[in-house]
């Protein structure tokens, strides 16, 4: 039986070079994103032959993310089976990668149903064409732009600092109430998280930006470099009466990263979790490519 834990911030110091090495692509493999979901998705983190073995629990369901690290990572996978056995459990693998599938197909033929499921495919942009908004497809974002920079004269973009954060927390505490957290568990545990990002903000290493208009932070976001060349956004938000609030936080800081991580090519805006409104708004930046995941539970 795997020794699982809580996953806690000090775990980063061991666990954030196994998932660099592992140079995954999925927005899940993230440390950032399993230590502010912890209490929401009950992840818990072990190391296991010099691999970082995540368990969680969704729908009440046990399960795992495929081992982040390096080396042979057969053992790895036969301790967590062995894990999932001694507790009683049917042995799944949550948000497998292509790669991750064909893995486990390679190393348990035949042993495993993979069912991939749309709402959780990560949306991956070309960085450039967020910076550029280049092409018939992207003019709508353009005159939203435009319309942002011809109705606030007095707009600034800024990195969050210990001197603006707490403009930012407020904005969100606001954004939260505007939104309907209070009536959708969705929106609740996204708020939760995101307050998250701000308390550990500098122990994760995360990076961020905000828009004002006069005084008043009116959009933020928050992300960092996912592997050797992607960056992944794990908040970006906006109040709904600044038109093209979204639009301006998305290009200006897209083209922050451009010129901060020079080796960046693409831009990973995560999932949108079947959620109508925020899969059409992902879409219309027509994305260069979809990061698959699939499910996979062992046979009986």
């Amino acid at each position: 039986m795997i020794d699982f834990n809580l996953i806690q911030i000090g775990d980063k110091l061991w666990a954030d070079p196994l998932i660099r090495s592992a140079n995954m692509s999925g927005s899940h493999q993230n440390f950032s994103t399993i230590f502010t979901w912890a209490y929401i998705n009950n992840y818990r983190v072990a190391q296991v032959n010099n691999h970082l073995v995540v368990k969680l629990n969704v729908d009440n369901n046990e399960g795992y993310y495929f081992p982040a690290g390096t080396g042979d990572v057969k053992p790895v996978l036969d301790e967590m089976i062995k894990d999932a056995t001694d507790n009683n459990h049917d042995f799944y693998l949550y948000a497998l990668s292509r790669e991750n599938q064909q893995v486990m197909e390679n190393l348990y033929p035949g042993q495993f149903n993979f069912e991939y499921e749309r709402s959780f495919y990560d949306y991956v942009y070309d960085l450039n064409k967020l910076v550029t908004l280049s092409g018939k497809k992207l003019h709508s974002k353009r005159n939203h732009i435009n319309a942002f920079m011809r109705d606030n004269k007095k707009w600034r973009f800024e990195l969050i600092t210990d001197e603006n954060v707490e403009d930012c927390k407020k904005m969100n505490e606001l954004w939260c109430k505007e939104a309907g957290c209070a009536d959708d568990d969705g929106l609740k545990n996204d708020h939760c998280a995101t307050r998250r990002y701000f308390k550990y903000r500098k122990e994760l290493g995360v990076e961020g930006a905000l828009i004002k208009i006069e005084n008043d932070v009116v959009a933020f976001t928050i992300g960092e470099v996912l592997n050797s060349n992607t960056y992944v956004i794990h908040v970006e938000k906006s109040f709904r009466d600044v038109q093209g609030g979204y639009t301006m936080i998305n290009r200006e800081f897209a083209e922050y990263v451009q010129k901060t991580h020079p080796d960046i090519i693409w831009m990973n805006r995560e999932e949108d979790m079947g959620e109508k409104g925020l899969r059409k708004a992902k879409e219309s930046y027509y994305p260069d490519k979809m990061e698959e995941k699939c499910w996979a539970v062992m046979k009986k």
